[in-house]
């Protein structure tokens, strides 16, 4: 099933039908997640014993560092997919995703500063965490950077699936780092079934990290409709789409639908 859907999104006219109808829900979506997580993670939860108000940057740090490693590892994906199979999609998909990615890794990396100086004494270490962290933001920046400096789109195509594919090596050490080696990060909070966090602070927790998934699904889903919109643009089913938008707001609803109906059924299909 998963196989199937992955295929028929393949075409670049359903993948962006589909990416139309997603931007606004995930967009609003994203807004009602954000607000009840902040006004939970900054107002309601108490501070902590030990760390006082300065953990409050965990509901911005921690989104953050799920959805900088998940939005490589989706980009690792498309990349393989496109490689293997050929699909124009996938690599347009890897491409949507690599911006929100970087600014994810960024935030993550700022914000363990912020948390790390008052705690540790230290902006920064060079610990396992910290310097696996720091290579994949490097990825993230040299994969856009490889992107646009080919000017062909195929050529830039495999490149970027190459590193996406090698830098998702890293994935694993960045999980694992706090367990293979002796570093001043502290372990997880969460696992699989059980968690040490307060259900008040969970809560927050889980409010921001679902905002930062459908913020990423926003997103990219807009990113892909103006890479698509660059790359098919002689397409005949996009210069169709456009003169529909573009079409006289007067013209005669029987007409109009005349005109628009088998784009539209495409669309859908």
């Amino acid at each position: 099933m998963f196989a199937r859907l992955i295929f028929y999104f393949a075409s670049p006219m359903r993948l962006h039908a589909l990416a139309g109808r997603l931007v606004r829900p995930l967009l609003w979506l994203a807004l009602l997640l954000l607000l009840p997580g902040l006004w939970l993670g900054l107002g309601v939860t108490p501070a902590d014993a030990v760390q006082g108000e300065g953990y409050r940057l965990l509901y911005l740090h921690v989104p953050a560092a799920w959805m900088s490693m998940l939005v490589y590892a989706a980009m690792a994906f498309w990349s393989f997919v496109g490689l293997v199979w050929h699909t124009r999609a996938s690599a347009m998909m890897a491409h949507a995703l690599a911006p929100t990615g970087a600014v994810f890794a960024l935030l993550s990396l700022v914000t363990g500063a912020f948390w790390g100086q008052p705690m540790w004494g230290t902006w920064w270490v060079w610990d396992a965490r910290l310097s696996s962290s720091l290579l994949l933001f490097f990825l993230y920046l040299g994969y856009l950077a490889l992107l646009r400096a080919n000017e062909d789109s195929a050529r830039a195509d495999r490149a970027c699936a190459v590193l996406a594919l090698l830098g998702a090596v890293n994935l694993p050490v960045i999980y694992f780092s706090v367990k293979w080696w002796n570093t001043l990060h502290q372990g997880a909070s969460l696992s699989p079934g059980q968690s040490s966090m307060a259900p008040q602070m969970l809560t927050a927790l889980l409010l921001m990290v679902g905002a930062a998934w459908a913020y990423t699904g926003a997103t990219a889903f807009k990113r892909v409709q103006l890479i698509i919109a660059e790359r098919e643009a002689q397409a005949r089913w996009l210069q169709q789409l456009r003169d529909e938008i573009a079409e006289p707001a007067d013209l005669p609803a029987e007409t109009g639908a005349a005109r628009s109906g088998p784009l539209r059924e495409a669309a859908r299909a």
